[in-house]
Parts: C-alpha cells; sequence; structure tokens
C-alpha cells in the first residue's frame, strides 16, 4: 500500500498542501496524511502515518524537506521505516529505498550527513583549543550548588522557596534539589 504524507509550514500555504495531496493522489497513494505546521514544531500527523504504515507498504513525499528537518531527522526516519519493512519514496529526487539505487542513495545521504556533523563536532573541538590558549575559555557556568550555601542561609530565615529562586535568579525546581542534597548529606552524617 502506499501511504502519502503532505506538510505545509502554515496555513497561507493551503494550495501547496492540496497541490501535494493531489500529486500523492496520482501516484497511486490510497491514504493520505497531512498536516499544517512548522518542520521543527511537533509532528503529530507524521508520527501517526509512520504507525500507519506496516511491512511492504511505501511512505510517499513529494519533496524531502516535507517529510525531515535535518539529515540526522531524515535517518532517524528511514531507520524507523527500514525496521518495520517499510520504503520511502522521494517523488521529486525520483527515490525509492526499496530499490537498490534507492538504497545506495540513502546510504550517501547518510554518510554526507555524518560527515557533516563530524566536521562540525572537530571545529567546535577546534575553536575551544584556541580559545583555551588565547585564554578566553571559561569553561561551563557555575552550577547551582556552587550558591547551595546562598541557598540555605535564604532558606534558614524563612525565605520561601520561589523568592529564594527569584532572587538568586535560578529555578525553583534548583532550590528543591539544594535543599534535598542538604538533607541527604544530613542524615548520612547522623548515620556516621
Amino acid at each position: 500500500m502506499k501511504v502519502g504524507y503532505a506538510r505545509t509550514s502554515t496555513t497561507d500555504q493551503l494550495y501547496g498542501l492540496e497541490a501535494q495531496v493531489e500529486e500523492l493522489t496520482k501516484t497511486g497513494c490510497e491514504r493520505v496524511f497531512t498536516e499544517q505546521v512548522s518542520s521543527v514544531g511537533h509532528r503529530h500527523v507524521l508520527i501517526k502515518a509512520l504507525e500507519f504504515v506496516r511491512d511492504g507498504d511505501s511512505l510517499v513525499v513529494t519533496k524531502l524537506d516535507r517529510l525531515a528537518r535535518s539529515t540526522q531527522h531524515l535517518l532517524e526516519v528511514t531507520a524507523n521505516l527500514k525496521r518495520k519493512g517499510v520504503g520511502l519514496v522521494i517523488l521529486n529526487l525520483g527515490m525509492d529505498t526499496s530499490t537498490a539505487t534507492g538504497q545506495l542513495m540513502m546510504t550517501m545521504l547518510g554518510a554526507i550527513g555524518e560527515f557533516e556533523r563530524t566536521m562540525m563536532l572537530e571545529r567546535q573541538r577546534e575553536g575551544i583549543q584556541r580559545a583555551r590558549h588565547a585564554g578566553k575559555y571559561t569553561g561551563r557556568a557555575p552550577t547551582v550548588q556552587r550558591q547551595a550555601e546562598q541557598v540555605l542561609a535564604l532558606l534558614k530565615t524563612g525565605v520561601s522557596a520561589g523568592d529564594v529562586a527569584k532572587q538568586l535568579q535560578i529555578g525553583r525546581s534548583s532550590v528543591y534539589r539544594v535543599l534535598r542534597n542538604a538533607v541527604a548529606m544530613s542524615s548520612c552524617n547522623a548515620s556516621a
């Protein structure tokens, strides 16, 4: 069974959605899932489409950018489809992962994505190293645990957890974490 997925970013692109549905229907899709959401938004309908497809089916999209937000996301989706025995067809690329050529193209896209990620991490490490040598890299910002004494002192004076959080510009959950750690430490010291 061919299952289509169509997406536009906004409701203003209604014609784009209709055009995708028409193209998917012409290629033989028996069911078409549609949604209007940004590629970075949570895509409930895409998840439903991925759950719907079964072994032997093909998920069909008009363009790659309608399906995946990044190379990493594409690789995750295709790995999920492959585990289920589902092919992926991208109409504008003429790519079908149920064929040897389609699998080769997907492998190449994956390799390029992995290469891009590796190069980005390498540049990041080099930049941090240069900044360290120049004395500009200060590392991670201080954690809330370094403010534990201040948190506990304010709590002892009767200041509420919410007010402590506002005053020290930290999250309320961090105040409670400091308090839990202090209680755990005092109970360990008492039992020792």
